[in-house]
């Protein structure tokens, strides 16, 4: 009888391990499960990012939908060029080299005469002319070279390592309200250092590259 019994616990044993061991494979398989959703989850948002231009630097030529990206996007990165000055070619080459590493956030460039309600609005005086947004407030900006060792030939990486002290790039998020958007530029200018003499009885405003000095005659009129 006591042996009966002997053989009888032995075998609830083994059930029991059975069972645990079954557990522990539709635990296991359930973790799977879950860990491949997220994996998917994961992978259709950032191809929804790349089919809103997140991951590319790219170019918007029209002022009003400038305004709505930088408006409606989580983080944006605005660099402000013109055609004709070399250290904006510089920036770019910099800033399409960052762009791929940043999928949350979005990068682009505006040519000034594009955008020359916007020139006003933000101050731009000097190009190149990089300006941060964050919930659709102006955070930060980076004008020229000057923080990036004011040298031509600067490292991607000090460029990079700028734009994550802004916050833009893997910082933490600014919970400004949208509607405050252009406040912190419009209301710190002031309106007479941006007016030069015109014969024509209005105002005329002047850009000019980081790399000459303000009186060269390269400088762009807007």
């Amino acid at each position: 009888m006591a042996a009966a019994q002997g053989v009888e616990d032995k075998d609830l044993g083994v059930d029991s391990d059975l069972e645990f061991d079954e557990d522990d494979l539709f635990n296991s398989s359930n973790y799977r499960e879950q860990r491949l959703e997220e994996l998917k989850r994961q992978a259709e948002h950032s191809r929804d990012l790349r089919e809103i231009d997140h991951g590319k630097y790219t170019e918007i030529f029209d002022e009003p939908e400038v305004i709505r990206t930088s408006a409606n996007e989580k983080r944006c990165v605005i660099h402000f060029y013109h055609r004709n000055f070399t250290r904006c070619k510089i920036m770019d080459k910099h800033l399409e080299e960052i762009a791929p590493k940043y999928y949350h956030t979005r990068f682009f460039r505006v040519f000034v005469e594009n955008v020359p309600w916007l020139v006003e609005k933000l101050g731009v005086k000097v190009l190149p002319c990089v300006i941060v947004f964050v919930d659709g407030v102006t955070k930060d900006r980076i004008i020229g070279f000057e923080e990036l060792g004011n040298a031509d030939d600067f490292a991607t990486s000090a460029l990079e390592m700028r734009l994550k002290v802004s916050g833009v790039i893997g910082g933490t998020d600014n919970n400004n309200p949208l509607r405050s958007m252009y406040a912190t530029a419009s209301e710190s200018r002031d309106p007479a250092s941006d007016e030069d003499d015109n014969p024509g009885g209005g105002t005329k405003r002047k850009i000019r590259d980081s790399a000459r000095k303000e009186e060269d005659d390269d400088d762009f009129d807007l």
